[in-house]
């Protein structure tokens, strides 16, 4: 069976405040942590053993899953001392695997949430004879990505850091964050250092004549590196866009968890998520959002696209558009805080303090 590396090392600054006190993989998404909807895919597709490649706030894993029994899954957990990258991280974790040379082992970033059809991304490796292969997806604008182009055959010709003029985007293909390797081609990344597997690993193999093989999967893609993509992501777990066999209810307008509180006139919306005793006053409107653990939106609140920390308290008629609120943070009543804006953690910000409109 079909062995995967998760690499769950990164410290999401991207994703601050919210990952303050909780590594990115570990920030809930439509109810649970992100990386409970890519084990559960993984073991939907028929993998039975994962290793987790950790580093930043690397203890708060195993308490939450454990050796992976309760989702049908053997996990093992390896703690980099010192951050060694993409391709350093999976070198590092490398004894932990059980396979053949020859055998194939699957790969994810801890930060893309994908309807990647995983079963098909192996079976191309392995009727290809790839030494790796990789999940290649199709953007619209490709200038923040690194490009992959291929040949007819799907063959790798080439790999492109991120195109600066029109004459640089060869293609629209871009890398997706899932490989499969050849076993033996992990023993061959160095050892006891930082190495990126997409500006090392890959451009080092396709030079030295190895056969990296690409598969377009266009299905849903999000890199969750943003607070505004993250709370998006979670919103369309919900509403049924995004796939996972982990989402803890049907999928539909809202999600609210069992010991969550929402008045009977509050009003929520687009796939907005109420965590593990939070509380919805009366009045409240709440689109596309998620509020976490214990925070409070007090009554007459108008909340959109934004994600409230654990525990954080929303004033009444406060309005958040596009807001981050981190964990503890209190946002008094009348406030209106809009796209972008990040409170930090046990923030305070005094009543009808912040505003972009009129008090009217």
């Amino acid at each position: 069976m079909t062995e995967a590396i998760l690499l769950v090392g990164g410290r999401g600054t991207r994703l601050r405040p919210l990952t303050v006190h909780t590594p990115k993989p570990m920030v809930p998404a439509a109810g649970v942590p992100f990386l409970t909807h890519q084990l559960a895919r993984a073991r939907a597709a028929g993998v039975e053993h994962i290793v987790l490649a950790t580093s930043y706030l690397a203890e708060v894993f195993e308490p939450y899953f454990g050796d992976g029994s309760s989702l049908g899954l053997h996990l093992e957990y390896v703690t980099e001392e010192e951050p060694l990258g993409t391709g350093g991280a999976i070198r590092n974790v490398a004894s932990r695997l059980h396979s053949g040379p020859d055998d194939p082992v699957l790969i994810f970033n801890g930060d893309i949430l994908t309807g990647l059809d995983i079963r098909a991304l192996v079976a191309t490796h392995e009727t290809t004879g790839a030494d790796v292969s990789l999940h290649l997806t199709r953007v619209a604008d490709p200038r923040a990505y690194g490009l992959v182009p291929t040949d007819g055959t799907g063959r790798v010709t080439a790999f492109l850091e991120k195109p600066q003029t029109p004459e640089e985007i060869v293609t629209d293909q871009i890398n997706a964050g899932a490989y499969v390797f050849r076993r033996a081609v992990i023993d061959t990344i160095p050892e006891g250092r930082p190495v990126s597997v997409e500006r090392e690993t890959f451009p080092d193999l396709l030079a030295t004549g190895a056969h990296l093989q690409g598969m377009v999967d266009s299905t849903y893609w999000l890199d969750l590196g943003t607070p505004q993509a993250f709370v998006r992501g979670s919103a369309d777990l919900v509403l049924g866009r995004a796939p996972s066999p982990a989402v803890p209810g049907r999928c539909g307008d809202r999600l609210i968890l069992p010991t969550a509180t929402v008045a009977s006139d509050a009003k929520l919306t687009g796939g907005t998520v109420v965590g593990e005793g939070a509380y919805v006053g009366e009045g409240a409107r709440v689109t596309g959002s998620t509020i976490l653990e214990g925070a409070v939106v007090e009554p007459g609140a108008v909340i959109t696209d934004s994600l409230i920390g654990a525990r954080a308290r929303i004033g009444e008629r406060t309005i958040l558009t596009g807001a981050v609120i981190g964990d503890g943070a209190a946002i008094g009543p009348d406030n209106e805080l809009r796209d972008g804006v990040r409170v930090w953690c046990n923030a305070q910000i005094p009543p009808a303090a912040l505003r972009f409109s009129s008090d009217q």
